[in-house]
């Protein structure tokens, strides 16, 4: 919300600066996030009347003129300006002034003295530049101070909005704010009686009555479309950050403004039969103000005539409607939506109107019609023309319940001790309505605070006018003790510094995620599917971090960085029965080179292997086993379950290859997903002795059909429980000449010693034989020759 300072006190005039102004509304929740001064600084610039324009005897391109400045007696300036010209009203700077980087002194100009400097508007430094002079109103009076004429002395506030304060999005709200917050009186937005002069009518049919409550409407002839907008309104207009359309359509943007009602005005002449505000059907469109045609679906709200929609409600007007510079006769629509049927559509048409952002928050429903009568007045008053009637409906309106406060809950929250009358004060400072009991107050929000609900929705407001900054800083007093740390369980921190150790860098992405990345990565699950996402990309919870991982990839390598290692920690939403889980799940991502590129050696790109290998570093001393799997989302013949202490804890395998054609990455990255709560299981650490005496290797090469995993081989091995046998570890794998085609070869290293004396050469053949034979009789294994 950008508004600017000077139409602020219009309304409430605290005695207060501008940045103590600024501080008291930020201390009040209404977050003050700019302030600015509308125009440069520069002095002694007058408003003047060009009197007489000769041309310079030595320059073709200058003009000698003769300047009223309101000094008595006219000047002589020198200008250049192609669009000087006689009886033009302009800013003049008179000897001394100083403007933005040069201070006016007398000069010679090609041999003619110039005593001042006709100005632009660049030249003032002022927004709204063009070429030539800053051309003034003829009523603009002469030698008045430019800064006083224009209000220049003034600064545009831009207030960073919490969704709960919709009543802050107009000047009167805030107002209202400020009063309350400072005791100053604030005006209140006018009320005002309309004369009608004409008879003219429009019929109302309202068909979606729970989205519009109320809808009221008017047709206003014989209006003047060449009339100029008053330059105090474009003013106010411009420093809020809005361009002047046309006196019509500037009065709606200013009403806006103002009062925070959004109002729309339809060319009368193009409307064809009575107004219908009544849901859309699927098969209409609608070619909206902004030149984009959308498709209509069903739960969008329109207003429309007999021949069609003509508006999207509550959010932008349709271009068959709309006002042009030919208008002379308009229906003024005044009306109140419900929040609900205006939130989210917007977004999902990829459309940001101030109407629609005012309307899915919530908008004063008591002021509707006041509004509307207080535009007609504008219009009446700066285009001329005749107001007809007003046409009405209205349905069931929101009732403000009363919220119970008591007195005792106030001291609890805030820590402090507040009288009844300090109470009572604030809240009929801020609009409320109060049912004394002897118990507690009964407080009744007015029509504009859609956030008051809850007795701590009170407790905030008085806490707000008590002043934050007064509320003492209490150190609470409690009991404290140690609290037992588990050592079998290793916080997140610790995990994410082990792979932090391996290169790993932690990213923290989105729990809102594209329903074509879930298509994509999770397609046996069933998305959990929001009801109002932030955005069209962001429709559904994720099931899976892979996605979110795979998009900060994109990131990276649009930013040609090469190598990526990215670790995520975050909760995943599953369906289950009627409800769903949120597990935690720990999730990675490896691509591009292993090392940096150097000399030492060729650059290859990260494999499964050495994925697997960061995995068994993060969950050591726990031996993992992978298990040769498949998922819909990584490569069919590099992907494996995660097996630990028996029992599987994720997934691990390179990206399938049609999703890396589909999302155009140079190669495929490999990922990880892990059960969060499996990975910080941690054994506790057990001694043993350490043997004195020599340790014994031994190579035991095979020959296996492949089919057979060398991690099967490994675990029957292990689970032989040889004696001896400390080690087991496959060291080669071979295929190739002298090996059959459905063959494969399979070297193990055999570590073998004893705590109690050295091994002889019977014991250790012995062991290895019993290796042998188990293989030769499980797995039909021949020793390599």
């Amino acid at each position: 919300m950008k508004f600017s300072e000077q139409w602020l006190r219009s309304y409430v005039n605290p005695v207060l600066n501008t940045e103590q102004l600024a501080h008291v509304l930020t201390m009040a929740g209404l977050e003050v996030e700019q302030v600015t001064s509308v125009a440069a600084d520069f002095s002694g610039v007058v408003v003047a009347r060009v009197c007489e324009v000769m041309p310079h005897p030595q320059a073709d391109r200058l003009r000698v003129c003769q300047v009223d400045a309101g000094t008595g007696s006219l000047l002589q300036i020198v200008c250049g300006a192609p669009n000087v010209c006689l009886d033009a009203i302009v800013p003049c700077a008179t000897v001394g002034a100083q403007l933005p980087g040069m201070q006016i002194k007398p000069a010679k100009l090609r041999g003619i003295e110039s005593f001042g400097m006709l100005c632009s508007a660049t030249e003032l430094g002022l927004p709204a530049g063009s070429d030539g002079l800053l051309m003034l109103p003829t009523d603009a009076p002469i030698g008045m101070d430019l800064r006083d004429y224009l209000q220049l002395n003034d600064h545009a506030f831009t207030l960073k909005l919490t969704p709960n304060r919709s009543d802050c999005l107009g000047i009167v709200g805030i107002a209202r704010d400020v009063g309350a917050m400072t005791g100053t009186q604030a005006k209140e937005l006018p009320s005002v009686h309309v004369l009608m002069e004409s008879n003219a009518t429009v019929s109302i049919d309202v068909q979606a009555s729970d989205a519009c409550p109320y809808y009221a409407a008017r047709v206003i002839e014989q209006l003047n479309p060449a009339v100029e907008t008053p330059l105090w309104m474009r003013q106010r207009l411009e420093r809020s950050g809005l361009r002047s359309l046309g006196a019509v359509v500037d009065i709606t943007n200013y009403v806006l403004l103002e009062t925070g009602q959004p109002l729309h005005a339809f060319d009368a002449d193009c409307l064809f039969g009575g107004i219908q505000v009544r849901m859309a059907t699927a098969n209409e469109s609608l070619l909206l103000l902004n030149g984009q045609t959308v498709d209509l679906s069903s739960d969008l709200l329109v207003i429309a005539d007999q021949s069609g929609p003509q508006a999207l409600a509550g959010i932008m007007g349709g271009s068959a409607s709309a006002v042009s510079q030919t208008t002379t006769r308009i229906v003024l629509e005044s009306a109140w939506f419900h929040p609900s049927a205006i939130a989210g559509r917007s977004r999902r048409l990829g459309l940001n109107t101030d109407a629609g952002y005012r309307f899915e928050r919530g908008v004063d429903f008591g002021v509707t019609g006041t509004v509307l009568a207080y535009a007609t007045q504008l219009l009446l008053d700066i285009c001329g023309g005749k107001a007809g009637p007003v046409s009405e409906f209205q349905a069931t309106l929101p009732q403000r319940s009363p919220v119970r406060l008591r007195l005792e809950r106030i001291e609890r929250v805030l820590g402090i001790c507040m009288t009844p009358d300090q109470i009572r004060e604030h809240l009929i400072r801020l609009g409320m309505r109060i049912d004394e009991h002897t118990d507690a107050w009964l407080v009744t929000p007015p029509s504009w605070r859609f956030d008051i609900e809850r007795e701590v929705d009170l407790i905030e407001e008085l806490a707000r006018l008590y002043g934050y900054e007064r509320v003492p800083a209490t150190i609470p007093i409690a009991p404290t003790q140690m609290l037992p740390v588990r050592e079998t369980c290793r916080p997140i921190t610790q995990l994410l510094r082990l792979l932090a150790a391996r290169d790993y860098q932690e990213v923290v992405t989105y729990s809102f995620v594209d329903s074509t990345w879930e298509a994509e990565f999770s397609p046996t699950h069933t998305p959990i599917v929001l009801q109002n996402p932030i955005a069209s990309q962001m429709a559904v919870m994720r099931s899976t971090l892979m996605g979110g991982l795979l998009d900060v990839l994109h990131t990276n390598l649009n930013r040609r960085q090469e190598q990526v290692r990215i670790v995520e920690t975050g909760r995943c939403f599953l369906r289950e029965g009627d409800g769903f889980t949120q597990p935690q799940r720990l999730g990675g991502l490896a691509f591009g080179p292993v090392r940096a590129e150097q000399w030492g050696e060729s650059t290859r790109n990260v494999d499964f292997y050495d994925v697997k290998a960061d995995l068994a570093a993060l969950f050591h001393p726990m031996p993992i086993v992978t298990r040769a799997a498949e998922h819909p989302a990584l490569h069919p013949g590099q992907t494996a379950q995660v097996w630990v202490a028996g029992q599987r804890v994720g997934w691990l395998g390179t990206l399938h290859p049609a999703i890396v054609q589909r999302h155009g990455l140079p190669s495929a990255p490999v990922l990880f997903e892990l059960d969060l709560t499996m990975v910080q299981i941690h054994p506790l650490a057990t001694s043993g002795e350490i043997s004195r005496f020599q340790q014994v290797r031994r190579d035991l090469a095979i020959v296996i059909d492949q089919s057979v995993s060398a991690q099967s081989l490994l675990d029957a091995m292990l689970a032989a429980d040889v004696a001896y046998v400390t080690d087991i570890a496959v060291f080669d794998s071979y295929r190739g000449q002298h090996i059959a085609a459905d063959k494969k070869s399979l070297a193990f290293r055999v570590l073998l010693q004893d705590n109690q004396k050295t091994l002889t050469d019977e014991e250790v053949e012995a062991a290895v034989a019993s290796l042998t034979e188990m293989l030769q009789q499980q797995f039909g294994a021949q020793l390599r020759s």
